[in-house]
């Protein structure tokens, strides 16, 4: 899977000679767009409103202004870094989600956390789902989570750097703010979230109690965790690092390590966004050949 952070030039004209077309009215030109983008968008999207339901639910709306302001597209700029801008306008002025209004704080978070109890694993046959899947279920959501303690900016920027390896030189052009500027709220993004962890997770500092299979039944019990749903955990999966190069901030090893927890985690395939947008798609041609008649 391509990474469109990546500078390919032969990446960039494929996505020009589709956009091209699409604005003259070829469908399947921009079904084609659409589908090399938005498992992207929505891997993004998931890491910034939790749960999978909002973060389709974001993808969508994402997804119809890429359909309804690609005639304004005029190349002045790389065509991934129109859409990626697009992206990020529309998550940072998001309305608050399901998981984000419950206002958690790093101090809360770890509050919750030491409250939920230690427990043993389930008998394996009284649940539906392997026990790894749910102990991976409880890993990537504990730390997926974690994110949600970061202001939506901060979280963005780590995101998009930590997570996903983008440059200091992209994320800027993406916020429209300077490199050092990029680089300072990517600091403290990790300063914040990487003092959380070195004091809580036992998966980055052993000397720490909380373990991920301990809280599993925990997590399960109230109600973080459905054994009949699971949202991230899956048998055969991507993993971010495999389809994101990792970007040189000038980390040292313990930062690699930490970003590394989230970079583990699951890109999941999104829905097919194309058959759900199409009857929309239809609409916008039949629009633009009215304005041309």
């Amino acid at each position: 899977m391509r990474n469109p952070f990546v500078d390919a030039p032969d990446a960039e004209s494929e996505d020009l000679a589709l956009v091209r077309r699409a604005q003259d009215g070829n469908r399947e030109a921009l079904e084609h767009l659409i589908t090399r983008h938005q498992a992207w968008i929505y891997n993004i999207a998931l890491r910034m409103v939790y749960l999978p339901e909002d973060a389709e639910d974001a993808t969508q709306e994402i997804l119809i202004k890429v359909i309804t302001k690609l005639s304004t597209f005029e190349g002045r700029s790389r065509f991934t870094t129109w859409l990626y801008r697009l992206v990020v306008n529309h998550i940072l002025n998001l309305k608050r989600g399901r998981a984000e209004a419950a206002g958690w704080t790093f101090s809360r978070y770890g509050q919750s956390l030491d409250a939920t109890p230690d427990m043993e694993l389930p008998d394996p046959n009284a649940v539906p789902a392997d026990l790894k899947l749910l102990v991976d279920e409880a890993r990537i959501g504990c730390t997926t989570g974690m994110l949600l303690c970061l202001d939506r900016e901060q979280r963005l920027v780590y995101v998009l750097a930590e997570i996903f390896g983008v440059t200091d030189a992209i994320g800027a052009e993406l916020l429209e703010i300077s490199r050092p500027n990029f680089r300072q709220k990517l600091s403290r993004a990790r300063r914040d979230l990487h003092s959380f962890l070195q004091n809580q997770c036992g998966l980055v500092n052993t000397a720490n109690p909380c373990r991920c299979a301990r809280k599993t039944q925990g997590f399960a019990k109230a109600g973080y965790l459905d054994p009949q749903k699971l949202l991230f955990a899956r048998d055969r999966v991507t993993r971010v690092r495999e389809v994101a190069e990792k970007a040189c901030h000038e980390l040292d090893a313990l930062d690699v390590a930490y970003g590394e927890l989230h970079r583990d985690h699951p890109f999941l395939d999104p829905p097919d966004f194309v058959a759900a947008l199409r009857s929309l798609i239809n609409r916008t041609e039949f629009k633009r050949t009215l304005e041309l008649e």
